[in-house]
């Protein structure tokens, strides 16, 4: 099977790659380098493509040529979405479009590339957790809403043309190559490193859903080979933790005790935040396997062995 990962240059695609690799796929990583780092595809036996999924017609050309395409390329996060509602619509929901347009053109008489798309809890928002496929979505920030009408989309074009797609919500990941990423264990980990004290934004009191990253993308190979579409699946843990708690776990982990500071709580962030795995678990037959503790204990050895190699 020959993948196209949009945003395999990323936290999330450099992990996935090589799942997929590793799983005798033939992979194409598209992304343009705004935030992915090449670095972190060194060596690998694929064929990097530099460009935007707003690129309609290096996306019609690139995607028919591949039996899947998995979508990761995105704006992630809720504090950019905020800074700019727009650009946030324009990469995440026109860019979605464009892809699932050019698996429409190349189908010729079936479904066309499997569609995977990677979604978020963020779509849920004010939602009472745990969050289900089965409630409506209320997001609370532009993000959300993005990714909302992203799966909007899949569920649209699987409806109205019979396509192959498959939305998964995302927890909160962690793992390996999130070197440049501002997410809570990410950011946690770089400010020991850095400034010697953490940050917590809020109270600590708030709650989410910790993934590790690897069980994630067990989650997406399991999308790429599953026959079900027009299907949206929570892909998490089902376990709550604290960022207070995070926050300690990872000073237990690094073997460093060092000072917590506090920051105003951040606009669009709902308070608490864990899902139900069931559908994904009886459906897709996906289940995590890392336990926080040990996934914080993966990735703070990547951290440690990536800042050596600076």
């Amino acid at each position: 099977m020959n993948v196209l990962v949009t945003g395999g240059a990323g936290f999330i695609g450099a992990n996935f790659v090589r799942l997929a690799l590793a799983s005798g796929l033939q992979v194409t990583v598209l992304d343009d380098l705004s935030v992915g780092n090449p670095r972190y595809l060194a060596d690998l036996p694929l064929r990097f493509v530099r460009g935007s999924i707003l690129d309609e017609s290096l996306i019609r050309k690139e995607v028919a040529a591949h039996d899947a395409v998995i979508h990761l390329a995105a704006q992630s996060g809720v504090p950019k979405s905020l800074a700019n509602p727009r650009y946030d619509c324009e990469l995440n929901v026109i860019g979605t479009l464009n892809l699932l347009e050019a698996c429409r053109s190349a189908s010729t008489g079936s479904s066309g590339p499997r569609f995977v798309f990677a979604s978020s809890n963020a779509p849920l928002g004010r939602q009472v957790p745990p969050a289900t496929e089965d409630k409506a979505p209320l997001p609370v920030s532009p993000y959300g809403a993005s990714k909302l009408a992203g799966e909007a989309y899949c569920f649209a074009y699987h409806g109205s043309w019979g396509m192959s797609t498959i939305a998964l919500r995302f927890a909160n990941v962690y793992g390996p190559f999130s070197a440049h990423k501002k997410s809570a264990v990410a950011k946690f980990i770089d400010d020991i490193f850095t400034s010697g004290s953490l940050t917590i934004d809020g109270d600590g009191f708030q709650t989410r859903d910790f993934i590790y990253v690897g069980d994630l993308c067990r989650a997406l190979l399991c999308a790429v080979n599953s026959s079900v579409k027009g299907e949206v699946f929570q892909i998490a843990t089902g376990v709550e933790t604290s960022i207070q708690a995070l926050n300690q776990m990872i000073q237990d982990v690094s073997g460093r005790q060092v000072a917590t500071k506090r920051a105003e709580a951040r606009s669009g962030d709902v308070r608490h935040n864990y899902s139900s795995i069931a559908k994904a678990v009886s459906i897709l037959g996906w289940r995590p396997e890392i336990r926080l503790d040990a996934g914080l204990r993966m990735t703070y050895d990547w951290f440690v062995d990536w800042r050596s190699r600076q």
